[in-house]
């Protein structure tokens, strides 16, 4: 009988042993997310992203000249995160379509550093990685405006060409 008790009292003991480790580690990494919204929030607050954060989804892409957009069949999306990182993706249903500075293959995707300037209503991305490796390195300024779960992006530079609007999701 003192030999079954003593089994189960190392098993225990073991078992403590390989979960002490995990329960550490796990208040700690408890510890660290507590802290990190407050310095991200605080961060983004001095950036001015705050009305650009979070997920919205493509409604519509138009193209052209002012005055003379038309609509494009694209689907896809737009992240702003609180840490001051943009990443888009928008694909057009024909995988044919014609390549653009953005796009190959109808398939637009890149991700960067932003910094929102909420007085002009623009915002720069500094591209830090793309499906189009040209766009690498390269600063995209556009501008935007917020109407409640509404955002339109265009570009700084009108001859660019483009209209894009997102709904919050």
């Amino acid at each position: 009988m003192r030999i079954r008790e003593k089994r189960r009292n190392q098993r225990s003991m073991t078992t403590k042993l390989k979960i002490a480790p995990l329960a550490v580690a796990l208040a700690l990494a408890l510890a660290l997310l507590g802290s990190a919204p407050s310095s991200a929030q605080s961060g983004m607050a001095h950036r001015g992203v705050s009305p650009l954060i979070g997920a919205w989804r493509m409604t519509s892409l138009e193209v052209g000249t002012e005055g003379n957009l038309q609509p494009v069949p694209y689907s896809g999306q737009i992240i702003f995160t609180k840490s001051g990182t943009m990443s888009v993706q928008a694909m057009n249903p024909d995988a044919n379509a014609p390549d653009t500075p953005y796009t190959s293959n109808g398939y637009e995707a890149f991700y960067g550093t932003v910094t929102v300037d909420k007085a002009a209503r623009t915002f720069v991305v500094t591209v830090k990685s793309s499906l189009v490796r040209d766009l690498i390195g390269q600063r995209l300024t556009r501008v935007f405006k917020v109407s409640g779960d509404k955002l339109v992006l265009t570009p700084a530079d009108p001859a660019e060409g483009f209209r894009v609007t997102y709904k919050r999701f």
